[in-house]
């Protein structure tokens, strides 16, 4: 006769299967949109000089290099323009575009779940972009990224919990053709996953047939316009201070296809924006300001994201960098300045310098993530994957920046106090009638999913342990979770019907 399970180790099965299981959005320790601010490097005195500055800036230097049709948008709305050629801005003029821009933002997925609401201080990372190559871990080197590997990360992104959408991380360099490159893009991505999805268009001639791609995948252009989840990621100004003529061109067929953008001001400290942090906050709000009046001037209450993203200099090189502790006071402070404006706002955080995915690029990731995150920045772009300051992206360190992000939205979640996790019933039962500990408790074990992230491929255990299991390596654990990934099939894949018109209609360079 088989002895009866006894009632302790039924429920420690009960217990280890409730947390092998998915857990639901209610009790996630961390989830995308968790409300930031926490972290507010500017007082509010240092705020208001910074807008203040920022305004003069508008007005007395403004902008030069605006297209045809963006002078006579922007001046019909009261713009001024000079002998000089450069548009400038009244301070009545930002404020009154300011009350017309589009506050209550949601990007949207092609999936419902992935909707991000972009309101408040809510948190998102995700990727974002223009390597030139691909980082080879095993072989220790640098090769030109493809339209394929453009998929494959679309894919891997598609599958972790903690990265929230998906902006073009690297550029096709297989695809020699621009027009085609900006086409297979928009595929690759889409065809990878259902996240909301950014892209860019190297001429302003691609959008249309860009636009009608996009219709093809929605099922038609009014689903397209009713839940569009591409926006374009605009370099709309070539800092400092000027409009990129081509690209303002693209964002205004953008915004006539319905389509959200992100305006991007990326000057880099030292060199096209001032050395000073402060400076290059003022430099970046300045030039985002002209594109929220822009963009209203153009069609009021359209979605825009405030991009500003100033990037650091190492003065001793020139040479760029995104993994330092500068950097990451930048996009810190430009998120207390999205907050300020009640704007949807996007800045960079995440990247890093290092070659591979080493200890540097650990502590340059991590450092620029919490800090991005517990400023209450919406949109972190560049938060995994991305080294050799924006150079090279790695799939295996895209993996590796899930279990990070987990960890960095653990601190934007911060620390909840009420009477449940102060715990004074607890110490009295646990010190004054129970074993002395709380390991098993039911309080320790209620709380352990609800209130802890752990890692996926991060190891903890104890140096015996890892000998015993032959000694794990990280690098090599995140290349076998990316073949797991990549070997099975992509989720977000269109249906047969939808891909064979897409292919009909446009040089798809990804196999059926």
């Amino acid at each position: 006769m088989t002895a009866p399970l006894s009632r302790r180790s039924g429920g420690r099965a009960a217990r280890v299967a409730s947390r092998a299981a998915a857990l639901s959005d209610d009790i996630r320790p961390v989830r995308p949109g968790m409300t930031g601010g926490k972290f507010r490097p500017l007082t509010d005195a240092q705020v208001d000089r910074i807008h203040a500055t920022a305004l003069l800036a508008l007005d007395e230097i403004g902008l030069a290099d605006a297209p045809t049709s963006g002078i006579e948008i922007m001046t019909a709305a009261g713009a001024r323009l000079g002998d000089d050629g450069r548009l400038r801005f009244s301070p009545a003029l930002v404020e009154d575009m300011l009350a017309k821009a589009c506050r209550d933002l949601t990007l949207c997925g092609r999936d419902p779940r992935f909707d991000m609401d972009l309101s408040g201080q809510r948190v998102h990372y995700g990727t974002a972009g223009a390597a030139v190559h691909m980082v080879d871990v095993a072989g220790r080197a640098y090769r030109e990224s493809t339209v394929q590997d453009l998929h494959d990360a679309a894919r891997i992104a598609h599958v972790l919990d903690n990265i929230h959408f998906l902006q073009r991380p690297m550029v096709a360099r297989d695809i020699t053709d621009n027009r085609e490159m900006d086409l297979n893009t928009i595929y690759a991505c889409c065809a990878g996953t259902t996240k909301h999805v950014g892209t860019s268009f190297s001429d302003p001639s691609h959008v249309a047939e860009g636009l009608e791609l996009l219709h093809l995948i929605a099922g038609g252009e009014d689903a397209w316009r009713a839940r569009p989840f591409v926006s374009n990621s605009n370099c709309f100004v070539v800092p400092p201070m000027k409009f990129a003529t081509e690209s303002c061109e693209t964002m205004e067929s953008c915004i006539r296809g319905g389509m959200p953008v992100l305006l991007l001001s990326a000057g880099m400290a030292g060199a096209t924006a001032p050395s000073t942090i402060a400076g290059a906050i003022v430099q970046a709000v300045a030039e985002c300001l002209a594109g929220v009046v822009y963009v209203n001037a153009m069609k009021p209450g359209h979605p825009a994201i405030f991009g500003t993203w100033p990037f650091g200099l190492d003065l001793r090189s020139g040479a760029m960098t995104v993994g330092s502790g500068e950097q990451a006071l930048l996009s810190s402070g430009c998120a207390q300045m999205h907050a300020f404006y009640g704007l949807p706002g996007g800045a960079t955080g995440g990247a890093s310098d290092s070659k591979l995915p080493d200890m540097q690029a650990g502590w340059e990731q991590m450092c620029t993530n919490v800090m991005a995150g517990l400023s209450g920045l919406n949109m972190v772009y560049e938060a995994a994957g991305m080294h050799a300051s924006l150079l090279g992206f790695c799939h295996e360190s895209l993996i590796l920046g899930d279990d990070l992000i987990g960890q960095a939205l653990r601190c934007v979640r911060g620390i909840e106090v009420d009477d449940e996790t102060l715990a004074l019933e607890q110490m009295r039962d646990v010190c004054l009638n129970g074993p002395g500990h709380y390991l098993g408790t039911d309080a320790t074990l209620g709380r352990m999913q609800r209130d802890h992230v752990y890692p996926k491929l991060g190891n903890r255990s104890s140096p015996k342990e890892w000998e015993e299991k032959e000694k794990p390596d990280l690098l090599v654990n995140a290349t076998a979770r990316k073949d797991a990934i990549l070997n099975s099939r992509s989720a977000a894949r269109f249906d047969p019907a939808t891909d064979a018109a897409i292919r009909a209609r446009f040089n798809i360079h990804l196999p059926a």
